[in-house]
């Protein structure tokens, strides 16, 4: 065996992992946006506009879950073992949230009485996406524990819901009118401060507590690299807000997405060559290069049908779309 090539099939499993992970994340992240906003919604009607601006791509989106999950126990085992048995908790709730959403989902169109699914729909967004965030601040502080680490990884989980709710509300920027239209609005500019500051805050956090601090950020050539990303966040975080305020549809929604992935891309330079800090790097993990290339050449012939369909669906659906009576 090469090691040479092993490394780089580690190496193209881990963009392989993380790109997986930032589709599923704006993919599903705008549906636990709108499941977390429902919460404050009061009109039955508009809660229903909500749900329907995602009736047709929610169950798709969580394949992309389900796809990293998969990838992560082939290519990296060793990362599997540790992560789900150290956050065995925060998955399960993951999960759960998950599965609460999608019964939510389903039941409530033929239910007499809504509220008490609507209620279900938005709990089960909001604990998954808070459980997201657990695992995310963990992750960060190579599991470490004690009151710093605690207080960085609830940060986290708030940052992560936030985050979501701010992507939540350009989607519905972009997909509804009126009354949802005009409120989805206000809950853009709100979370997008809160997603800013929490984001600021976190940066700061992770140069104090995350071993990441003591390796990767010391590295000049790939502090200048985060440096970029970080003005390319803080753009789009002003685009988000000017495009919103212009009244513009779609912009907003593009915005939140680029400061996702100039946050995640970030996210993945600080951890590289580790897949979690400190504790297991990605030459440890990996998989033998037979499962690798094993691997993929099934994820070549996957990705493509999976994208090509999300797109499609996407593309299908375009446009504003209105609550139809019954």
């Amino acid at each position: 065996m090469s090691a040479s090539s092993h490394a780089t099939l580690t190496s193209a499993w881990f963009g392989l992992i993380g790109l997986m992970l930032v589709l599923y994340v704006v993919t599903d992240g705008f549906d636990l946006g709108i499941g977390i906003l429902s919460l404050v919604t009061r009109e039955e009607h508009d809660r229903s506009l909500m749900m329907h601006s995602i009736g047709h791509v929610w169950d798709a989106n969580e394949t992309w879950l389900v796809v990293l999950g998969g990838a992560l126990f082939g290519a990296f085992p060793a990362a599997y073992a540790l992560l789900l048995s150290t956050l065995y908790i925060p998955v399960m709730a993951m999960i759960a949230g998950l599965i609460l959403r999608g019964a939510a989902i389903e039941f409530r169109h033929p239910a007499q009485f809504k509220r008490a699914w609507d209620i279900a729909f938005g709990a089960g967004s909001l604990i998954a996406a808070l459980a997201q965030g657990v695992i995310l601040g963990r992750v960060i502080t190579g599991l470490l524990p004690g009151l710093a680490s605690g207080i960085f990884v609830a940060l986290t989980a708030l940052g992560v819901a936030s985050g979501y709710a701010l992507l939540g509300a350009t989607y519905l920027v972009k997909k509804t009118t009126g009354r949802v239209e005009q409120a989805a609005r206000n809950y853009a500019l709100g979370a997008a401060a809160t997603t800013i500051a929490a984001a600021i805050l976190l940066t700061a956090g992770t140069r104090v507590i995350s071993p990441i601090a003591q390796s990767r950020w010391n590295d000049p050539a790939v502090f200048q690299l985060l440096l970029v990303l970080g003005a390319i966040s803080a753009s789009a975080f002003a685009a988000v807000v000017w495009a919103v305020l212009a009244n513009h549809s779609h912009a907003p929604f593009r915005a939140a997405v680029l400061l996702f992935i100039s946050s995640f891309a970030g996210l993945a330079l600080s951890l590289f060559p580790d897949l979690v800090p400190g504790r297991l790097s990605l030459a440890e993990a990996a998989s033998s290069q037979s499962t690798l290339v094993f691997m993929m050449v099934g994820i070549g012939i996957l990705m493509p049908i999976m994208m090509g369909y999300n797109f499609y669906q996407y593309f299908v659906f375009r446009g504003k779309m209105q609550l139809q009576a019954h």
